[in-house]
């Protein structure tokens, strides 16, 4: 079980639960107040807002569990239905005031993409084809021969390098004294994939599937890291040969960092309407967590259909998915913000590109993050 996960599904859900306002039922009240001691005539005091009715019983602990982390009540079944058919309307009546009714678009935002790679991390993954290790410590042997040839290169270089004291004589040294460390660099990584391909028996290779296909590759060299930063590189090829160590923290990043999907958002979507009057970054805010909020769900959906429904259910998945996103965008778009037919049709497909852009964006940032700290 991923604790990491489980906790932050709660960690989303009570941060969710902090920032709702109470509404609903709290029971029968007193007449004063037992936090500030005003007298009071409904079901909240008027002064600070704390329900009249004090539980002090069990059973009302789980309740508000229930009710804090998965904001469990009537609110809920009035926006999901909506978040889902009528995505429009929602976002529409929540920016204009009507809130009580609904959960609030943060909070419905922060519960569902921690539920969502808390379920994701539970659905286990099939190993796949085994890894010819044979073929793998042959090319390891070829990539030190050839590193240990380009070693001795540039040794034989730098000892036939001038000795003089002029600038350019020293320039030169410099380089290939720089050469013969990056090369002795590179030998003694190599060195070590070497030790660690020698040191794993083949039979818990084979049995790991795609994570010590990936390990095995990045050993050998098949996998190549070139960012142009040679720390960076050295970085990433570490990972790698711990696949699913990086998957996990990449994991963990992605869904600690998933609050970034709104900042990146909102700045595209306010493109789209920089020159019209009376829409604030608060109601595009608004429209980037609900519709956000939705295709979490939607991931979560396509990942238990994938899952479990076979080569149908990925089919089914790979048709849907391309009709589904942009009719909810349409939806949203048109309900939202009262467009007409023409003007919504427009802005979705925008908006889709946009949708792309934010993505890469957000995947490289989780990457950089993930793999580099």
């Amino acid at each position: 079980m991923d604790l990491d996960a489980v906790g932050g599904a709660a960690t989303g859900g009570l941060i969710g639960a902090a920032i709702e306002k109470p509404t609903g039922l709290a029971g029968e009240h007193a007449k004063t107040c037992t936090d500030c001691g005003a007298e009071v005539s409904g079901r909240f005091c008027q002064t600070c807002g704390q329900p009249t009715h004090v539980h002090r019983t069990l059973l009302h602990l789980g309740e508000e569990l229930l009710h804090g982390v998965m904001h469990f009540d009537s609110r809920i079944w009035r926006t999901l239905p909506l978040l889902v058919f009528n995505p429009g309307k929602l976002t529409r009546e929540w920016v204009y005031g009507k809130r009580t009714r609904y959960v609030s678009p943060l909070a419905t935002f922060l519960f569902t993409v921690f539920v969502m790679f808390m379920l994701l991390s539970f659905m286990p993954v099939k190993a796949e084809l085994p890894v010819d290790m044979a073929l793998q410590r042959t090319a390891l042997a070829n990539r030190l021969a050839a590193d240990q040839a380009s070693l001795v290169a540039a040794e034989a270089a730098l000892a036939k390098a001038p000795t003089g004291d002029d600038g350019d004589a020293r320039g030169r040294r410099k380089d290939l004294e720089g050469d013969v460390k990056d090369a002795r660099d590179v030998v003694a990584d190599t060195q070590e994939a070497v030790a660690a391909l020698d040191s794993t028996p083949t039979s818990v290779i084979g049995g790991r599937g795609w994570e010590d296909e990936v390990r095995a590759k990045t050993l050998s060299g098949e996998f190549k890291v070139d960012t142009g930063n040679k720390d960076l590189d050295k970085k990433l090829r570490k990972k790698l040969e711990n696949p699913a160590l990086a998957l996990y923290k990449l994991q963990q990043t992605f869904y600690k960092f998933s609050f970034l999907l709104v900042p990146i958002s909102l700045p595209f979507v306010a493109l789209l309407f920089i020159w019209k009057r009376g829409f604030t970054f608060y109601d595009h805010g608004v429209l980037v967590l609900y519709s956000l909020t939705f295709m979490a769900m939607l991931t979560m959906v396509a990942a238990a259909i994938v899952r479990w429904g076979g080569a149908a259910g990925g089919a089914a998945v790979a048709i849907g998915l391309p009709l589904i996103i942009p009719a909810h965008m349409f939806a949203q778009l048109k309900g939202a913000y009262s467009l007409r037919m023409f003007s919504a049709i427009w802005r979705t497909f925008l908006l889709l590109n946009f949708c792309v852009i934010a993505i890469v964006i957000f995947l490289l940032t989780v990457i950089m993050l993930g793999f580099t700290g």
